[in-house]
């Protein structure tokens, strides 16, 4: 029963982040070449401070485009504030996280642990589960990050 799975095997426990001062162009470099929409954005305490897209750094090329700048802008000018976070993983399932995903319109969530950037379930993670679940595990299909 796909209930019964819980969401804690699926964290990627070590996946890209950024800081608030990285360079968006760096960043966007990073999320090409990992194969990733987005990453958790965490200041030095490893405190989530917001997320950032393919979106938001879409955003901040039009944005540069529109008014003749695009160098020198920071992921903390662009990322998405406030983010909700999923705390207590150990005791969700992964259809849980999938209808907070669904509701939410969200692809990600950043998970914690006391407060602290604990890794991060994603809707690759939730579709790797229910994969698992129905059939044997593929190496191939593990993240570039794990």
């Amino acid at each position: 029963m796909l209930k019964a799975i819980g969401a804690e095997d699926y964290i990627l426990k070590n996946p890209l982040t950024f800081s608030e001062d990285t360079d968006l162009f760096r960043a966007i470099h990073l999320l090409l070449e990992n194969k990733v929409t987005g990453a958790t954005v965490v200041n030095v305490n490893n405190e989530i401070v917001g997320v950032i897209s393919e979106l938001d750094c879409l955003e901040a090329i039009i944005d540069g485009a529109y008014y003749g700048d695009i160098s020198g802008k920071k992921v903390g000018h662009y990322m998405t504030k406030g983010v909700q976070s999923i705390d207590g993983i150990a005791d969700l399932d992964i259809l849980h996280i999938a209808k907070m995903m669904i509701d939410g319109k969200r692809r990600r969530f950043p998970v914690t642990k006391n407060g602290k950037f604990a890794g991060q379930v994603s809707t690759r993670s939730i579709l790797q589960a229910v994969k698992d679940f129905v059939s044997e595990h593929d190496p191939k299909e593990n993240s570039p990050l794990e």
